[in-house]
């Protein structure tokens, strides 16, 4: 039932959310900001209102209660101008976008940590809306179990990232395949980067998933991240004090800032880098050993940039878990040789194949590599686990698929099992489990998972392809999908593109040498 009050909610919000673009000049990128901004400004007076109640009790004469109370308790001090019941109760006529304005000016000159970050333009929009969404944000219960605001600014971030298109893509990761991240990482108690943060899913996950453990994030956890955008940085630090929680986000484009001093000081590293990016400037990073110490990848794309940053802020225990594009674990020229010295270096140790259409602004598979300096010094050092998950999934609507919770957790007990861990029972996962894994312990199961020896990886040229080890599941026909697998032929053909070119060139180099000598 609550979940149900949750999601009536949400659609009753977005409704009045989507009027906003509809009745004004601007685009959802612009909108989607001001709209989360209020369910942060929400949330925010929740906090603030429970706290007021319990220090109230403590309030004497010769003591009052002020804004360091607060603080000292982890909760935003608002001011009387920034309290919800102050922008419901204004007077008829009054301009309400110019109200939320200095709320939310307010808000910032009270919390440092918010400064320049929360959204100034409501007066931008009519008065009869902007009170309705007021009104609607005032209805959300603030009696029930569970993270409620911290789930409506998630299912808002994913709305707004199906709105935007391929921008969207950039700010926000499908909550399902965070969790699948999340839950084979374990980010039980360290240090958390993400260089390509977005608006901090991996972070909002990470303490979730510790919650759940029944341990406090805030306590267990420090957050750090890097996002090239100043919209997004705010996106992210918005999402991060909605779940209660504070990080140390820059600004910093990650091919060539290192605002963290990164190297080598992380327990975990989660991200969602873009994909194929090409054109980055590699002379300006071609010196920078440490961060990139495999060397310059030859192709016109960042996917090896990304995996050796994500390698080498981990510290000598620390673990990775990534979104990578399928091609980057069957690529040829420099970028095998690079994926060589990371298998040789043992440091990869679990590749899980992830199907098409869990994201909103790309159709294509991808691939979640997971990686662990730590196992150098186990008995999985010389081996790989390879996962096909492209044929586990919940079909949302005919464009998306997600991870249903239990496919979550039986994805990660296979991992658990492989690593000698105990499984996890939750939501439903343990049928799963005994199916396939009867007694309790790890096996290979052909079209699902395989243990390989890095002797058999090198057989296989290095690849890193899951589908190459666990074998492939006879599908009927017709499930086969024409634009998924034209889709997947394009991937290919321009990986073969790139890798001509870089063909091109090497023979070009070497005969101009060969002239040259003689």
């Amino acid at each position: 039932m609550v979940r149900n009050h949750i999601a009536e909610m949400e659609k009753r919000l977005w409704d009045v959310a989507d009027e906003l673009r509809a009745n004004s000049d601007l685009k959802s990128s612009e909108y989607s900001t001001p709209v989360l901004g209020l369910i942060f400004l929400r949330y925010a007076d929740h906090r603030f209102t429970e706290q007021e109640k319990i220090l109230s009790k403590k309030t004497t004469d010769r003591r009052k209660i002020g804004k360091t109370d607060y603080q000292a308790a982890g909760v935003m001090y608002l001011p009387k101008e920034a309290r919800f019941s102050h922008l419901l109760n204004l007077p008829e006529g009054a301009n309400i976008g110019r109200a939320i304005n200095k709320a939310m000016t307010a808000i910032e000159k009270e919390n440092e940590d918010l400064r320049g970050v929360l959204p100034k333009t409501y007066n931008r929009f009519k008065n009869n809306l902007l009170a309705e969404l007021l009104r609607l944000m005032s209805s959300i219960p603030t009696d029930i179990d569970g993270d409620a605001f911290g789930k409506i600014y998630e299912y808002f971030l994913g709305k707004f990232a199906m709105a935007e298109g391929q921008q969207g893509g950039e700010f926000f990761t499908p909550t399902s395949i965070v969790k699948l991240i999340v839950s084979v990482i374990q980010p039980f108690h360290g240090k958390i980067f993400d260089p390509a943060c977005g608006s901090g899913g991996m972070f909002v996950q990470s303490a979730e998933f510790i919650e759940r453990h029944k341990k406090r994030a805030v306590d267990e956890i420090s957050i750090y991240g890097q996002e090239k955008t100043r919209e997004t940085v705010n996106l992210c630090k918005m999402n991060l004090a909605v779940h209660g929680l504070s990080g140390d986000v820059l600004q910093a484009n990650s091919y060539y800032e290192d605002l963290h001093d990164m190297v080598g000081k992380f327990d975990y590293v989660m991200a969602n880098p873009p994909f194929n990016v090409n054109r980055v400037d590699k002379e300006r990073i071609k010196n920078d050993r440490r961060r990139f110490p495999f060397g310059m990848p030859s192709a016109d794309n960042a996917n090896y940039l990304w995996i050796q940053i994500f390698y080498s802020a981990l510290n000598e225990k620390g673990q990775a878990g990534f979104v990578m594009a399928n091609s980057a674990g069957d690529a040829r020229a420099t970028e095998l040789e690079l994926r060589k010295k990371l298998i040789q270096d043992r440091a990869v140790d679990v590749m899980i194949a992830v199907g098409s259409n869990f994201f909103y602004t790309v159709t294509l598979p991808c691939t979640l590599w997971f990686l662990d300096k730590g196992k150098r010094n186990s008995d999985r050092k010389d081996k790989v686990l390879f996962i096909d998950a492209r044929k586990i999934y919940q079909q949302i609507d005919r464009a998306h698929r997600e991870f249903l919770p239990e496919q979550i957790e039986f994805i990660a007990n296979i991992v658990r099992l492989y690593r000698g861990e105990d499984v996890e029972i939750y939501q439903g996962s343990e049928s799963l489990v005994k199916e396939h894994f009867p007694k309790g312990k790890y096996q290979d199961i052909p079209g699902l998972c395989k243990v390989a020896r890095l002797n058999e990886v090198e057989e296989q040229g290095w690849s890193l392809n899951p589908g190459r080890y666990v074998g492939v599941i006879e599908e009927e026909q017709d499930e086969f999908d024409f634009k998924e697998r034209l889709e997947e032929l394009n991937e290919e053909l321009q990986i073969l593109n790139a890798e001509g070119r870089d063909l091109e060139e090497q023979i070009s180099e070497n005969i101009t040498k060969i002239l040259e000598v003689k």
